[in-house]
């Protein structure tokens, strides 16, 4: 049995499962990652590991973090939905702990060996995966193996500006993750309202949530599927940028296939008929004919099953 631990900057969740042809997965809690410490998160964690020894016998510990982090070091660095999380010996702590072997992955890489292992990349050998969800990023699969880069950093097509200005995503104003996140929707759409305020002008969705409080990517999504026409113009604004992203990943790196998680998961059909546009339009012909773009397959337990499979060490 391995243990499963995804940090999240919305939530975090450990899990005990099994790895074979499919994965098994045997218990499970999750909580908010806000109002809580490192130190807070990381007893949780150890709680349930140490629950789990009475029944199992654990053969490894897996953890799946948004990057910056060091995978050989297993040192989480401060990712920016995760600010106190600057230079955290996670595996350190766990491996003094419970002497069990621990592995840290980027969370993007993590997913990405899931899906290719078991979700929507099964039988790919060139594979892009999306993390859709607070941020935005890439693992990559290529030639039928993880390409992490040199130090962990590969795949972070979030950080990319798209425009000079817009939403602020990954600490940069129009970045791939400003339009392109479960965030950056939430904030494109206060931009957008704060330019209607300039005009004298609101959108009845504002009202209709109760205030900027109850703007969310998923309020949003609810309202544009109601006809909404100012939550429409945010996921089609959304969307677009998602298919210049996407054309600049097909181009660098030709995949067969495309998953995306998150947001993307529940809120494709609002995204994706904008974003299929650019890519025709932006996209190299040869490439873009090769490529399917498709919702991950592990849906909503893919940060689960990706943590358990960085537990058996072989990423």
């Amino acid at each position: 049995m391995y243990i499963g631990l995804d940090i999240g900057g919305t939530k975090c969740s450990a899990v005990v499962g099994s790895l074979g042809e499919n994965v098994e997965i045997l218990d499970k809690i999750s909580f908010p990652t806000a109002g809580k410490t490192p130190d807070q998160i990381l007893a949780l964690f150890s709680d349930f590991i140490t629950e789990k020894q009475k029944s199992y016998k654990i053969e490894g510990i897996g953890i799946a973090c948004g990057g910056p982090l060091d995978s050989k070091l297993g040192l989480i660095k401060k990712p920016p939905s995760l600010p106190l999380w600057d230079n955290i010996e996670i595996v350190k702590y766990f491996e003094e702990k419970f002497s069990i072997p621990t592995y840290l992955k980027n969370d993007a890489d993590a997913c990405a060996v899931a899906e290719w292992l078991y979700g929507a990349g099964k039988g790919s050998q060139n594979m892009i995966f999306i993390t859709f969800g607070t941020g935005f990023g890439a693992g990559l699969i290529l030639n039928g193996k993880l390409y992490s880069g040199t130090n962990d950093n590969a795949g972070e097509i979030g950080h990319v500006r798209l425009r000079k200005s817009g939403p602020v995503g990954y600490n940069k104003a129009g970045s791939c993750e400003g339009f392109c996140s479960g965030s950056g929707i939430r904030r494109l759409a206060l931009l957008e309202i704060e330019k209607l305020e300039k005009k004298g002008l609101l959108p009845d969705f504002l009202q209709k949530v109760g205030g900027v409080d109850g703007v969310t990517a998923k309020s949003i999504a609810e309202h544009a599927r109601l006809g909404d026409k100012f939550c429409q113009r945010i996921y089609k604004l959304s969307g677009k940028m998602l298919g210049e992203t996407l054309s600049i990943l097909i181009d660098l790196f030709n995949p067969e296939k495309i998953v995306i998680g998150g947001v993307f998961m529940r809120s494709g059909d609002l995204l994706y008929p904008y974003a299929e546009k650019v890519i025709k339009k932006e996209s190299l012909i040869y490439s873009q004919r090769v490529v399917k773009v498709v919702p991950a397959k592990l849906s909503e337990n893919i940060g689960d099953v990706s943590a358990l499979a960085v537990a058996k060490g072989e990423l």
